[in-house]
């Protein structure tokens, strides 16, 4: 039995600062962070907001819920990436921004989706058939720009083997 090796990678985009990125993924981040004070986080002191632009123009956005049962949490994607699929079944999502605060220390590095998040990301590229572009950040410094959420969940499950 021969043993291989595979390598995996991902490429993405580093913006060194905020007012580096276009004006639309601006306008996208300026809403995710300004979503962050309804987040509610009393537990991790960890506030997560996101917003998503859909095809039509849209743009929606969620906050993490956080709940003394953890496992009855949901991430801000999900909150964002679940309002889109059930009030605009039929638009595509574009893009979605995620960003972070925490009150107990500074997030200069950008805040990655948790690996459901991930999954769920690329279930809806599934269900688009298209990508949706992914613009991370802290709370500061630089930003992440990925194409695709499968850049960050490479071997995701897949329906198409159920």
């Amino acid at each position: 039995m021969a043993i291989r090796t595979g390598t995996i990678q991902a490429q993405y985009q580093i913006i060194d600062q905020f007012e580096e990125l276009s004006e639309g993924d601006q306008l996208l981040m300026d809403k995710a962070r300004g979503i962050l004070n309804v987040s509610y986080s009393p537990y991790s002191k960890f506030q997560v907001g996101s917003s998503l632009i859909l095809d039509n123009g849209i743009i929606l956005t969620g906050t993490n819920q956080e709940n003394a049962s953890y496992p009855l949490c949901i991430c801000a994607e999900r909150v964002a990436l679940y309002h889109a699929g059930a009030q605009y079944p039929d638009a595509k999502i574009i893009s979605l921004a995620v960003t972070a605060r925490s009150s107990t220390q500074s997030l200069p590095k950008p805040v990655s989706p948790c690996g459901a998040c991930r999954q769920v990301i690329t279930e809806f590229e599934s269900k688009q058939k298209s990508l949706i572009r992914l613009i991370l950040m802290g709370d500061s410094g630089q930003v992440f720009i990925f194409e695709s959420g499968r850049d960050l969940l490479p071997l995701g499950f897949d329906g198409s083997i159920i």
